[in-house]
C-alpha cells in the first residue's frame, strides 16, 4: 500500500502465527474528520496520505476514552482494512482545534431560495443525515417542504426525527417547495402562522 507503513511489527508477527489472519496489516495514519452521525454511531476520516476514507465507530472512540468528534476534528489513529474499505481500530491522538463548530460551515448547497413563506410550523416527515436531506409537511393535503441538512447547519441543528415538530419559512425550489430556514422553536416576538 502507498503511503502506509505497518505499525507494531511483532503484532503482525503474532497476527500471523494465528493462521486465517495472516494478511492482516495494522496501519496508523492521521487524517481529518469528514463527518459524524452520533445517532448513528459511525463517521469517517479522511486520511492525510491519500488513502480511501476510514470508518469511524463510536464505540472505538468511547473506547479508547474520545468523545463524538465535530466535522474537522484532527484523528490519529490505528486502523486495518476489511471487506467493505478501512476500519479504525484504536484512536491514538484527538486534536478538536482544527474542529468546525456547525454554525460557521460553509454552505455547499447548489440551490438557495429566499423565503416567500413567514414561521409555519411543520412536522417532519422523513430525514435522512447520511444523504442530506428529508421532508416536512404543515399538513394532510399541503405539499411537501424539502429540507438540505446545510439549511438546518446554518442554525446548528444536527438532526431531524421524524414526527418531530419544527418552524420553517420556505420558498418556490427548483423542485416545489425547499426549506429556507429552520427553527426548533420561535421567540415569542416572532408572529408565525397554523
Amino acid at each position: 500500500m502507498v503511503g502506509c507503513d505497518p505499525v507494531h511489527p511483532e503484532r503482525e508477527e503474532a497476527i500471523t502465527d494465528d493462521g486465517p489472519a495472516a494478511d492482516v496489516k495494522i496501519y496508523q495514519i492521521s487524517g481529518f474528520v469528514k463527518w459524524f452521525d452520533v445517532g448513528r454511531g459511525y463517521g469517517f476520516i479522511i486520511p492525510d496520505n491519500g488513502m480511501p476514507d476510514v470508518l469511524l465507530h463510536l464505540s472505538c472512540l468511547k473506547h479508547d476514552g474520545y468523545e463524538a468528534p465535530l466535522e474537522g476534528t484532527r484523528v490519529v489513529c490505528e486502523v486495518v482494512e476489511r471487506t467493505k474499505g478501512y476500519q479504525c481500530l484504536r484512536v491514538l491522538e484527538v486534536d478538536v482545534s482544527t474542529a468546525i463548530h456547525p454554525v460557521e460551515r460553509v454552505a455547499r448547497t447548489h440551490v438557495s431560495v429566499e423565503p416567500s413563506s413567514g414561521w409555519v410550523r411543520c412536522k417532519v416527515k422523513w430525514f435522512n443525515r447520511a444523504r442530506g436531506f428529508g421532508f416536512a409537511s404543515e399538513g394532510e393535503g399541503k405539499p411537501d417542504i424539502f429540507i438540505h441538512m446545510e439549511t438546518l447547519r446554518k442554525t446548528a441543528i444536527g438532526e431531524l426525527m421524524p414526527e418531530q415538530w419544527i418552524y420553517v419559512r420556505f420558498g418556490d425550489g427548483p423542485k416545489g417547495l425547499m426549506a429556507a430556514e429552520v427553527r426548533m422553536s420561535l421567540d415569542d416576538g416572532i408572529k408565525h402562522t397554523n
